[in-house]
């Protein structure tokens, strides 16, 4: 028996599944980047490289391209998840994940990690296993912009207007940082989101077009998570000011240290910018979704709206801040040593730029910053368990105040 699938305007004929095929054992796969791979979480697994090899920890001083970085947690939303009917799970989705990752090996590209493709990983998944739910996270990292480069960008800019004065120099990366708070566009323009847009896009067509020739019964939802900011619309009250001073005002050591301390280095009037940027994510990733839907009317593609799944809780939203937060601190290392460095208090500016430089040669030192932490990860399980499950095409994942999440 032959089926037909439509997808562009292009048809394409593959063999319908057996029912050997069908006796396989389900599984629930994740692709895409850092928030479903489970950056943060801690509990990393061996990772396997493109030539087929485990990689283990192989040390901070590593070059970050190693596959381990991929940083592929056990506390990852996909095993925290409740999936009933699913008998394994494979997480290939890999930190700092592009569109071209999936289709191409990763190592391919600048600065890219030694793993191969993820189409290609899941193809291996599926000879042995029916493939019943795939969550995807793309979009946050691509050819125009990627998560990290906005968030050290934001942090630097504070980092750098708290430690030094107008009058100073400020040398990083060869030349001055820019001290005032980022604004939209200094985050993505429209066009760089446009050009996000179809990139994802492309990607994901390749993505169900592979799934349609290698699941096993032909049977499987595939869930688009959207992303949720770390950060809230303002910061709790008592990191507006310290020693009298805001970050209006030219060089706040104090602030800088109390805010760093608390997971959130980022001036008060950057958080409207993020949120712009978080939301231009959400819509980029709805955009996909819709035009996925168009193209494949008879796939089972569910989208999840996970923008408010840390609402509370996020970093520097209470007083306690980074204690019941959802998501890490950012956090850097003073040189590839391991211990992360809590507090800023007491550094000069040469001190500063030494522990940022250390995050610019070494990545891996900082890369699990303003990301969902284990706790995190456990509440976008349980938002994955309602996307499993839901009739709907479309849910959004919302925590109450008293931490109650509900998906709807």
């Amino acid at each position: 028996m032959l089926l037909s699938l439509v997808s562009a305007g292009t048809v394409a004929v593959v063999a319908a599944p057996g029912p050997v095929a069908a006796s396989l054992p389900t599984a629930a796969v994740a692709l895409g980047d850092s928030f479903v791979s489970g950056e943060g979480a801690g509990a990393y697994q061996p990772v396997t490289d493109v030539n087929g090899t485990a990689q283990g920890f192989p040390g901070w001083s590593a070059p970050n391209s190693n596959a381990f970085f991929c940083h592929r947690s056990a506390n990852a939303s996909l095993h925290q998840a409740n999936l009933p009917g699913i008998q394994a799970r494979f997480n290939l989705a890999c930190s700092g994940g592009q569109p071209y990752d999936i289709s191409n090996a990763s190592s391919n590209r600048a600065k890219g990690r030694t793993v191969a493709a993820q189409l290609d990983q899941l193809r291996a998944v599926a000879q042995t296993h029916d493939i019943d739910l795939v969550l995807l996270g793309l979009g946050s990292n691509n050819s125009s912009f990627t998560f990290g480069d906005v968030a050290s960008d934001c942090a630097n800019r504070f980092i750098a207007d708290a430690w030094t004065g107008w009058w100073e120099f400020w040398a990083y990366l060869g030349g001055p940082v820019e001290q005032a708070p980022c604004a939209a566009g200094d985050l993505a323009t429209p066009a760089e989101f446009s050009a996000a847009t179809a990139e994802t896009t492309s990607a994901v067509r390749q993505l169900l077009a592979t799934l349609a020739q290698v699941d096993a019964d032909g049977q499987h939802r595939i869930v688009f998570q959207d992303y949720t900011n770390p950060l809230p619309l303002d910061l709790e009250s008592r990191y507006h000011e310290e020693d009298d001073r805001d970050d209006s005002r030219d060089k706040f050591r104090a602030l800088g240290a109390e805010r760093y301390a608390a997971g959130c280095p980022v001036h008060r009037a950057s958080l409207a910018a993020g949120h712009l940027f978080s939301t231009g994510l959400g819509t980029l990733v709805q955009s996909t979704h819709a035009t996925m839907r168009s193209e494949f009317p008879g796939a089972d593609l569910v989208y999840l709206n996970v923008q408010r799944a840390f609402d509370g809780a996020r970093l520097c939203e209470t007083g306690s801040s980074p204690t019941g937060a959802l998501a890490t601190p950012i956090r850097l290392q003073d040189g590839p040593t391991g211990v992360p460095v809590t507090s800023l208090s007491g550094h000069d500016k040469i001190a500063i730029q030494r522990i940022a430089n250390a995050c610019v040669t070494y990545f891996q030192t900082c890369q699990e910053s303003w990301h969902p932490n284990a706790a995190g990860h456990a509440v976008l399980g349980q938002c994955l368990t309602g996307a499993a499950a839901t009739p709907n095409r479309a849910v959004a994942c919302v925590r109450a105040g008293n931490g109650t999440i509900t998906v709807s």
